[in-house]
């Protein structure tokens, strides 16, 4: 099977497939559980316009740092929230056709691109080593369906570090380019399969065809075929559709205006979530779950 490239300029996609020619016959996986599946090639859609927010903002209110034991410091964030309410659904949620948070709005937080956590309440603990390594924190204003607000003063970047004693030291404002992973992550189950968005935050940087751009590898590692390569030169979320289920694996680097990663911190991040008919634990592809 030979993949092909096909090119969405206006969409500011290049996307380069090894999924086939869109022939169904050939997008077969082995599996020792299942011996074919058929899926269409795995493809990013475009999201539906979404409510803007005007003056939505989130601040940082104070930090500060205690100590959680001998080696260990337990830092204590609070937010501001202007302009947004926390816990209230997003006027569009009935209408976005993906994973939404039953809980509402909320703020992820995400320290050293690891996975988010989604904060109710603008505020948030979490416990460090007193190692005196450099930590870099995002954290921004989110819908109820987990689409990031991306206009001016949505977001916060915290750079700092916990010394040898525990004492919290905050560090320069990072002027680099970067980019932090937000979805997807975790779990979906049902009809969440469909549309997993996929959304990110740029920071220091515009992307654009001829500069910086996020390139995005997709994968289902359960189903070798089901896989895609896209750089994406827009911020703008988009949905990943034709995945198929099993355990899948999204890896997001930022490059230059010639296709080279960008050296530095928080410049590329990787997850792996799971897509499943029902119960998560039950990861074996099944054919014919995926509209086509």
């Amino acid at each position: 099977m030979r993949p092909h490239t096909l090119l969405l300029s206006a969409a500011g996609i290049a996307l380069f497939s090894a999924c086939g020619s869109g022939n169904n016959t050939d997008q077969a996986a082995a599996t020792d559980s299942v011996t074919a599946v058929h899926l269409s090639p795995v493809a990013l859609a475009a999201v539906s316009p979404s409510p803007e927010f005007p003056g939505a903002a989130l601040s940082i209110a104070s930090v500060k740092a205690d100590k959680a034991g001998n080696d260990s410091a337990r830092v204590s964030f609070e937010f501001g929230v202007k302009n947004y309410e926390l816990k209230m659904q997003t006027s569009d949620n009935s209408n976005k056709m993906c994973n939404n948070s039953d809980k509402g709005q909320h703020i992820h937080f995400i320290l050293d691109n690891g996975p988010y956590k989604a904060l109710y309440e603008p505020k948030n603990e979490v416990t460090l080593p007193n190692d005196g390594k450099d930590h870099y924190l995002v954290a921004f204003l989110s819908r109820s369906y987990h689409e990031s607000i991306k206009s001016k003063g949505a977001a916060v970047v915290y750079h700092f570090k916990i010394d040898d004693k525990g004492n919290l030291k905050k560090l320069d404002d990072p002027k680099t380019p970067m980019v932090f992973y937000s979805r997807p992550k975790g779990d979906y189950m049902g009809k969440d399969v469909t549309n997993i968005l996929l959304d990110f935050y740029v920071w220091n940087c515009s992307l654009a065809a001829d500069g910086y751009k996020v390139k995005a590898d997709i994968s289902n590692e359960t189903i070798p075929t089901q896989q895609l390569s896209a750089t994406v030169d827009k911020w703008e979320p988009h949905f990943i559709q034709n995945l198929g289920l099993g355990k899948c694996k999204v890896s997001l680097t930022l490059v230059d205006k010639d296709g080279k990663a960008v050296e530095g911190p928080m410049t590329a991040a990787s997850r792996e979530f799971n897509l499943a008919a029902g119960d998560v634990s039950a990861t074996a592809p099944k054919p014919d779950t995926v509209k086509k």
